[in-house]
């Protein structure tokens, strides 16, 4: 079962071809036009291998391919089509054309499935245009909750409603839990560099991360900066560096697969000449050990509260994201490891640093994930790319498991 590389190649350049604005990158942001065109002419591409495709109410597109045997139970893969603003040419994306030509390859090779295949195009995970994730997904599963898109709007004052409707779509109103899909399987770039730089070329991913994410206000005062001694000042940017280098050193001290992250800066009043009276800043904290990230991110509260009250600064948290790792299902992670066993696939069992739209399947549908590697770890950026023959190497590995799990089961 041979994928052919100018076969990869010319369909990945079709698909992020299409796009709001002229390069470089892809920008395809939900119910715009060209993701609307996206949605449309996957749905032609499906069609033209013998799929039946429809779009659900918010604009997630299914095609199936129906089983001989068993068409009432699923084996589902895919990903999200929205990008990213200026985004590569894989996030997403590389799960919908790989899904496609997989698929496409098994037809010509093998024929029909005994249970069915189906290829999930959903609508946006990204949230770039409106400050909403997992739009398609969490529709999916009926999580998506109406009231909380009712009024937000995008960076034109154009609302999420408004957009949906200009594209045809609208409110789901009859959401069925989905209890036909045996397995589910994503296949995504890796987004970072660990599989480059240990130089392996699939990644079956066990997990994907915690994550607990904060606003910090610090609270000191502002005053001038030539006439205050240092010896009386209350500088919250001080407090911060002090904050910000003893959290990363316990974080590097911690080893892997512990990440902390200290983004965003927003120092008060914020110019030249005055000590900073008020600092916001965030922090970004991911681990595959639900309680490990817990007693982490309690011990540096703890440390940061002693480090303020020492400098007679008042902080402020505000712990806004607190998502646990989510599991991959171990049959479907067995099902990946052994194909790439049996294709002397070079690959690795990892974790998944980033969120993907799997982890709103795992906890409903048995979930696996396929990664491949990012050249030079670069993401959501016009420069993401992957070796072409690493691409056909996890595309061969998802259709391998597609074969086992659709046309080898009993």
């Amino acid at each position: 079962m041979d994928i052919m590389l100018g076969e990869v190649q010319e369909t990945m350049e079709w698909l992020s071809s299409i796009s709001d604005a002229k390069g470089p990158g892809t920008t395809r942001l939900l119910y715009s036009s060209s993701w609307l065109q996206a949605q449309k002419e996957l749905k032609g591409k499906f069609e033209a291998i013998g799929m039946k495709c429809y779009f659900d109410s918010v604009g997630n597109l299914y095609a199936t391919l129906a089983g001989t045997e068993k068409p009432e139970r699923t084996i589902a893969t895919g990903s999200h089509v929205d990008t990213v603003v200026k985004g590569g040419k894989l996030d997403g994306q590389l799960g919908i054309f790989g899904a496609y030509l997989a698929v496409k390859k098994l037809l010509e090779t093998f024929g029909k499935p005994r249970k069915s295949i189906q290829i999930i195009s959903m609508a946006e995970e990204e949230g770039s245009r409106f400050p909403y994730v997992f739009w398609g997904s969490k529709n999916i599963f009926g999580l998506a909750k109406k009231e909380d898109v009712m009024t937000i709007k995008d960076a034109d004052g154009i609302g999420f409603v408004e957009a949906m409707h200009n594209c045809g779509f609208d409110f789901s109103t009859d959401i069925k839990q989905r209890m036909d899909i045996d397995a589910f399987i994503e296949l995504h770039i890796e987004q970072g560099n660990f599989l480059e730089e240990e130089n392996f070329t699939v990644g079956v991913v066990s997990s994907i991360v915690g994550q607990k994410r904060y606003n910090i206000t610090l609270k000191g005062e502002a005053n001038h900066a030539g006439t205050t001694l240092m010896r009386f000042r209350k500088d919250t940017l001080e407090c911060m560096a002090r904050i910000v280098t003893q959290s990363i050193d316990k974080a590097k001290a911690a080893g892997d697969p512990l990440v902390l992250t200290f983004g965003k800066v927003v120092p008060k009043p914020n110019t030249v000449n005055v000590v900073p009276g008020e600092t916001l800043f965030t922090m970004d904290c991911r681990h595959t050990d639900m309680q490990f990230l817990q007693k982490f991110t309690t011990d540096i509260e703890l440390d940061m509260k002693e480090i303020a009250e020492r400098m007679g600064i008042g902080i402020e948290f505000d712990n806004w994201m607190n998502e646990p790792p989510v599991l991959m299902n171990k049959k479907v992670v067995d099902s990946i490891e052994r194909v790439c066993k049996d294709k002397l696939m070079n690959y690795k069992v990892m974790h998944s640093g980033a969120g993907h739209d799997s982890q709103i399947f795992a906890p409903h549908v048995p979930t696996g994930m396929i990664f491949v590697p990012s050249i030079k770890g670069i993401s959501h950026n016009p420069a993401e790319d992957t070796k072409v023959e690493d691409l056909r190497d996890g595309i061969k590995t998802l259709a391998y498991t597609l074969y086992e799990l659709a046309y080898e089961c009993k």
